[in-house]
């Protein structure tokens, strides 16, 4: 019997239109053999394997204006956009508790994607507890190149998956998930171009050549895992789930409504195509 994968492609604050995706799997009992998230694929996506109903757009919309979860501010006092001890440490053992023991005892397998900044290839992890080591990965997972501190764990030095592996059906599909729902963040038609800001992140990331590198290469790379997804999507292999048009929606939005509209789209269109859903994933 073909396992079944869920993939969650990453994009910051447009990880809403996921969480509100994940929340209707969820309400409707749809479950998977495993899950791979990137980024905010992987921040965000955690709460479908805890089982976590509204937890996503829940803490996200209360924290969108504190200075402690996203802001300048912290970039400067810290080196993270992201307050890495508010984000991984007060947030989810705090201030909206993460709930380990359903993540731990949920038999799906878990995994995130970040970047090798020495090698300039992703690296994939299961996170097996999701406790402070596991967390750690998640961060890596989602340090956005210029706004996040490299990420030191288990003898790496790591940042953003989204920089070498944006979407990696192709590595689930490696380790024997043969059909994958695919949660993208962008519309069918999205081109990604070579950033803007390549300069600065030479400049930024001089010490990674290779990671760089794999920088220049990014939007290449997307192009093609892009165009496998709606290859695979042709074949039956996957089921593609993604916005009908650009979020419109800035990667670091802090206004509460913005975060909500976006996350009623995601659930919007994953109601639309229940249906469908639950004939795909049936094993």
């Amino acid at each position: 019997m073909a396992k079944v994968g869920l993939v969650l492609e990453g994009g910051a604050m447009r990880g809403m239109f996921t969480a509100g995706v994940l929340d209707v799997l969820m309400e409707n009992q749809i479950d998977f053999d495993g899950a791979i998230g990137v980024s905010a694929g992987a921040t965000f996506g955690c709460n479908f394997k805890s089982k976590q109903i509204g937890r996503t757009i829940r803490y996200n919309k209360r924290f969108a204006g504190d200075k402690r979860y996203c802001s300048f501010w912290n970039l400067i006092k810290t080196g993270d956009m992201f307050g890495a001890d508010f984000c991984y440490n007060q947030l989810p053992n705090v201030l909206d508790v993460f709930d380990l023991k359903t993540y731990s005892e949920n038999p799906m397998p878990f995994y995130v994607v970040a970047s090798d900044c020495v090698t300039g290839k992703p690296v994939y992890k299961e996170l097996k507890t999701c406790d402070e080591h596991d967390l750690t990965w998640m961060r890596a997972s989602a340090s956005m190149p210029l706004a996040s501190k490299v990420v030191e764990v288990d003898g790496y030095y790591l940042l953003d998956g989204g920089m070498t592996d944006s979407i990696p059906l192709e590595y689930f599909e490696s380790i024997g998930y043969e059909k994958n729902l695919v949660i993208l963040t962008q519309p069918r038609d999205f081109v990604k171009k070579i950033s803007k800001l390549m300069g600065l992140m030479r400049l930024a990331l001089k010490k990674y050549p290779k990671l760089v590198d794999a920088m220049a290469k990014r939007a290449e790379v997307y192009n093609k895992e892009k165009a496998l997804v709606f290859e695979r999507e042709k074949a039956g292999k996957t089921f593609v789930i993604c916005p009908e048009t650009d979020l419109g929606i800035s990667r670091t939005e802090h206004n509460p409504d913005e975060l909500q509209r976006v996350y009623e789209e995601g659930r919007n269109l994953a109601l639309a195509r229940l249906e469908e859903i639950k004939k795909f994933v049936k094993r």
